[in-house]
């Protein structure tokens, strides 16, 4: 067995799963979350068991109670909305898509039209696409960046995060050819998290007789990383999302990779069926030590926890935090919900 690394949890999905985890641990359910936190069904399903509702219309959620907004970003009406109900409002949007909101509006501001390399319908471009509708041509394929009209003034490509870089690839230079004096952003919008593992994924298929894809079918990154496998040349490519969905008759050389909002438990999962007798051989590209600190109003609620736990044990204030978030796990959070 080959296993790809990096793997599973990004930096952006570490950081929403742990914030809602804070969230269902600190209030009396029902916590809302708006859309799901992750596009993973194990991580969706363990949160509804904790009494998390999730929802795809603000207006859905009682006033006053405390709402949870998803990773993938929300557009500006929603999260005023949001604010406007909610008793107390976290989100948990990956500071990836934040640039490109932020892209958005700095170069609408200066007068540019967009085109926006994006799923039809994926919660983050549309999300990315309400910041400036009027200013935003979404494409998803040089045949639409063919069919686009003539833009007038300067035109900006930005991309949801989480593509394929070959796809962003083609679709990048057919933009150029249309527009040659394109402005991009100095540093991609792709996610790194996504990169990566589309690299591992591409380093060990060669070797493959078979590839499992571990995560949920609405995830645009395991998804990407199906796709790249077929693409590869890898004979037999299966996505899953749990272990019991794993083909019996699996045989050679398995490659195993999971993609950015899959816990690890699933993984091991995996291997545990499989149980190759030669072992496990990891393929590492890249070490991935990117960091993403809660929400703002998440530290502060950790801070006066910690406050009021140390004032009540007699604890020292001056003793330094009693908590590392950056050395806890999100898969190990995730599975501590199950107790």
């Amino acid at each position: 067995m080959l296993l790809a690394s990096p793997r599973g949890f990004c930096a952006g999905v570490e950081m929403a799963i742990k914030a809602l985890a804070w969230m269902v641990r600190t209030f009396e359910p029902p916590v809302y979350c708006y859309h799901e936190i992750v596009h993973n069904k194990l991580v969706v399903d363990r949160f509804k068991a904790l009494g998390v509702v999730f929802v795809d219309e603000i207006a859905e959620v009682p006033d006053g109670a405390p709402i949870m907004l998803s990773a993938h970003g929300s557009a500006p009406a929603v999260v005023e909305a949001a604010r406007a109900k909610g008793s107390y409002v976290v989100d948990s949007v990956c500071p990836l898509v934040t640039k490109v909101h932020h892209e958005v509006k700095v170069r609408t501001g200066k007068g540019y039209g967009i085109v926006y390399v994006g799923h039809e319908g994926h919660e983050e471009a549309v999300g990315t696409i309400a910041v400036a509708p009027e200013a935003i041509h979404r494409v998803e394929s040089v045949e639409e960046v063919d069919a686009l009209p003539e833009l007038e003034g300067p035109v900006a490509l930005l991309a949801q995060t989480t593509l394929s870089h070959r796809d962003w690839a083609d679709v990048m230079d057919a933009t150029r050819q249309r527009f040659p004096d394109l402005w991009t952003p100095g540093r991609s919008d792709l996610c790194f998290a996504t990169t990566n593992r589309q690299s591992a994924l591409m380093a060990m298929a060669p070797r493959c007789a078979a590839i499992v894809v571990i995560g949920s079918a609405n995830s645009s990154n395991t998804r990407a990383l199906e796709k790249l496998a077929v693409e590869a040349g890898c004979p037999r490519v299966y996505r899953i999302n749990h272990v019991e969905e794993l083909p019996e008759d699996l045989f050679g050389t398995v490659g195993v990779t999971a993609g950015a909002s899959a816990p690890e438990e699933l993984v091991d999962a995996v291997i545990a069926r499989l149980a190759p007798r030669t072992g496990v051989e990891e393929i590492n590209v890249t070490d991935e030590d990117e960091y993403f600190p809660p929400p703002r109003n998440i530290r502060e609620l950790q801070v006066a926890i910690e406050l009021a736990a140390t004032t009540m044990t007699g604890g020292s204030l001056q003793a330094g935090p009693l908590m590392d978030d950056r050395a806890l796990a999100a898969s190990d959070v995730l599975a501590a919900l199950r107790t």
